[in-house]
């Protein structure tokens, strides 16, 4: 996700659903946010309610920023119609079959003129891990679907959504998850798998130069990810046509 496309505002309030280990809620509440970290996962959500407890002792987090965990169905979100500022969907939507469903949700507690950022594998990665492994995509809990960029803005438009643009993310990391799926999904001693993991785990924390401009070069055509933003309408479409016939 791009921060400076996405901004957040202190005290805004910020829901990452399926949040998983929490990255994202981490950086959203490093920024002053008040965060909802939801996922149905309860040990997942026990190791990000940990990392938010550390954040705060450790002075990272700034005046007026809170975080809490809530476990659910993203189907039936436990919050009331426009709770939210902002919404992150990051790596969640292919996971779910009814994704409709789930979009509906997302609109329904998203305050009108709020953004949703959403984050899904981009189509071509994807489809080559897909074709490498069968494991990838069968096991309990895995990818049900493949979206291409128009299919989700489609999806999310029909569903009450404006797109507001997009990009592609994480070119260092399909090569990656090409090689797992060559060798074996959970093979993860594979001394190939083993000695790029050791790479990105380089990248991330040093962030040279010459990483960072390959993955400007690779993202727009092998990136991991494609991340598009939407916003909900301030007047809904049903509101604005009827103003607009009388």
């Amino acid at each position: 996700m791009d921060f400076n496309r996405f901004h957040v505002a202190p005290g805004e309030q910020v829901l990452d659903m399926g949040c998983g280990a929490g990255r994202h809620a981490f950086e959203l509440y490093r920024r002053g946010a008040c965060v909802v970290a939801f996922d149905r996962d309860e040990k997942e959500l026990a190791g990000v309610a940990r990392m938010f407890g550390a954040m705060e002792l450790e002075g990272e987090v700034p005046p007026g920023a809170s975080a809490r965990t809530v476990t659910g169905d993203a189907l039936s979100l436990p919050f009331p119609d426009d709770s939210f500022d902002k919404i992150v969907a990051a790596e969640v939507l292919e996971h779910i079959p009814d994704d409709m469903a789930a979009m509906a949700e997302l609109l329904r507690v998203l305050r009108p003129g709020g953004r949703l950022a959403v984050t899904v594998p981009s189509w071509l990665p994807e489809r080559i891990c897909w074709a490498l492994s069968e494991d990838y995509h069968t096991a309990p809990g895995g990818h049900v679907r493949i979206y291409t960029r128009a299919e989700l803005e489609a999806k999310l438009k029909a569903t009450g959504f404006e797109v507001g643009g997009h990009h592609y993310a994480h070119g260092l990391h399909a090569p990656y998850w090409w090689i797992k799926c060559a060798v074996g999904v959970n093979n993860d001693e594979h001394p190939l798998a083993s000695a790029y993991h050791k790479l990105l785990v380089w990248d991330i924390m040093k962030r040279p130069l010459a990483t960072r401009l390959a993955e400007q070069v690779l993202n727009p055509v092998i990136g991991k990810s494609v991340v598009v933003y939407f916003t909900k309408p301030a007047v809904p479409a049903s509101r604005e046509q009827a103003h607009a016939a009388a």
